[in-house]
């Protein structure tokens, strides 16, 4: 299958396209820089997803589209910020759906990264595809990307929108920020610790994607997260574990707000997520518990004997 991939050098999207060169695909990636680390047997596109549609040869004869591109949320909310984030996004996804709408053989599926913020922080509410979007800035972020993507419907192609929750891995994400701290012994949980958080591993995030490529039953919102959350004490207490480190530390809520302003709510907000459509459609998870699946990356991170 010829596939063009957007955000395939980000952290998930590196993990993606060596998923898919395994089975054989053909990869185009749209990016910002040409310089992509993979090599020759990837071609590349430099695409500005603020300021124009993607160059109509990176997308003729493309079987399909991942779109992952999008300005980091994690960063001080600045109005700057919030709007690279809003654009990077909403107005990425015009772009790009606008160039597949002059295609003269569009692809089979578009499968669009969205996320759990969809939602808003709803504590202890269980969480499914069904499930209202909450209030604020990033549920406002994500109906606006969504229903961006949605527009490809009308052009005969599927859509699929994948609500990511955390994405767990060693070499970039949130758990690369959390592990220097724990292993110097001072991590611990934020805030009260009460907060649910709804969390994937990494391989299972890639192999989601995949699996959205080629399962027809998959059909708009998906909540790509594993089927077990866990509270931020419990996941706190389990990385200190497979660590072999006291987590006897606690970050106040007081001073996330101070360091990270308005952003510090998606650090304080539970999500209770489920992923109801992905176990429906039959998508069988590596890792659904966080002990083994932190395991398995912290085992994949030790330097391998000579």
């Amino acid at each position: 299958m010829r596939i063009t991939v957007t955000g395939g050098t980000g952290f998930l999207g590196r993990r993606l396209v060596k998923r898919l060169l395994a089975d054989q695909h053909a990869v185009h990636l749209l990016v910002r820089k040409v310089k992509t680390g993979f090599g020759p047997e990837v071609d590349c596109s430099v695409w500005d997803g603020l300021e124009m549609e993607p160059a109509p040869e990176a997308l003729e004869g493309a079987e399909a589209v991942i779109h992952l591109a999008g300005e980091p949320v994690a960063q001080r909310w600045t109005p700057a910020a919030k709007e690279r984030i809003r654009r990077s996004r909403v107005e990425g996804t015009r772009l790009l759906v606008g160039a597949l709408e002059r295609q003269k053989q569009r692809p089979a599926v578009l499968v669009c990264a969205s996320a759990i913020g969809y939602y808003g922080s709803r504590g202890d509410e269980v969480l499914t595809e069904s499930s209202e979007p909450g209030h604020g800035f990033l549920p406002e972020v994500c109906r606006e990307w969504e229903a961006a993507a949605d527009e490809a419907e009308r052009l005969g192609i599927r859509v699929v929108k994948l609500r990511f929750g955390i994405v767990l891995g060693s070499e970039g994400g949130a758990l690369a920020q959390m592990l220097p701290p724990f292993r110097w012994g001072v991590g611990g949980k934020i805030g009260s610790g009460q907060q649910w958080m709804s969390w994937i591993h990494a391989a299972d995030a890639a192999e989601l994607i995949a699996y959205a490529l080629r399962c027809a039953e998959l059909r708009g919102p998906v909540n790509a997260c594993a089927p077990n959350p866990v509270r931020n004490e419990e996941f706190t207490e389990t990385l200190a574990s497979a660590l072999r480190r006291p987590a006897l530390f606690a970050v106040p809520e007081r001073a996330l707000r101070i360091l990270y302003g308005e952003m510090a709510e998606v650090l304080l907000a539970s999500l209770r997520v489920t992923p109801e459509a992905a176990l429906r459609a039959g998508f069988v998870f590596r890792y659904p518990e966080l002990g083994p699946a932190l395991r398995n990356l912290l085992m994949a991170e030790r330097p391998k004997a000579a």
